[in-house]
């Protein structure tokens, strides 16, 4: 980031939060009771039957990943252990700023959570950040009041018929909100391609804090890799040497 800030290529003051979730490197069939024996060593979970059992995070933990957490990605989909990964872009060139990988639920958490987080780790690496876009999953009070205590701008999507103090009407007609709202989607590219071309859909490590670790690699290639982009680009260069 600071060689992007360097080239002017990366925004001192406008940024995008969002979240996605990352599989665990661990089976469902690990999710077993906490009060429940762990099997036998060598004997590994084997072949079980949860059809009928109500499994929770709250009574129910991995014996492979203790520290992920059993989630749907979306309504109809398959709950499977998961991690969060919680990142920043910056709305010039939709780079990825910072990156942190938590559980997927408890407490802070959440991503409002995470990004206040975020925004306060953003002024200590001397960012001067006067507007936040994000998606409907931010459009809470708690979130919105987070960022007016900061002076900074929400950009947040709004919820129909919900209505929160500090997001109205007169912030989602302005011109900047409306922008913040257009380039706030270039995260999911970040997403997308550490996933496809990162191997980062699922994790070869177990424990947040071994998966954090390697995102930080995944997501710095994924910056490299649009920055040499924006070089060649500067320097009037093909992205491809021509066919001989």
């Amino acid at each position: 980031m600071e060689l992007a800030r360097s080239h002017g290529w990366a925004s001192d003051e406008h940024f995008s939060v969002d979240g996605t979730l990352i599989e665990a490197w661990a089976s469902v069939k690990s999710f077993r009771r906490k009060d429940e024996p762990p099997p036998p060593p060598g004997q590994g979970n084997g072949w079980v039957d949860f059809k009928g059992e109500k499994r929770s995070n709250e009574t129910n933990a991995s014996t492979t990943d203790p520290e992920a957490k059993l989630v749907k990605y979306s309504a109809g989909d398959a709950a499977k252990l998961r991690y969060a990964l919680h990142a920043v872009s910056e709305n010039r060139n939709g780079l990825l700023v910072l990156l942190d990988v938590k559980q997927a639920v408890g407490e802070g958490c959440a991503e409002h959570e995470a990004a206040s987080d975020q925004l306060d780790e953003l002024t200590y690496r001397g960012f001067n950040v006067q507007t936040v876009g994000a998606d409907k999953g931010y459009h809470t009070k708690a979130c919105v009041q987070d960022c007016r205590d900061r002076a900074i701008a929400p950009h947040v999507a709004r919820v129909k018929g919900r209505k929160t103090p500090g997001l109205d009407g007169r912030t989602a007609r302005s011109t900047g909100y409306k922008l913040s709202q257009r380039l706030r989607k270039r995260i999911e590219e970040n997403f997308g391609w550490m996933k496809a071309f990162g191997n980062f859909r699922k994790s070869r490590w177990k424990g947040a804090e071994k998966t954090n670790f390697v995102a930080q690699f995944v997501g710095a290639t994924c910056n490299l890799m649009r920055m040499a982009k924006l070089s060649l680009a500067e320097a009037n260069l093909p992205l491809q040497p021509a066919a001989a």
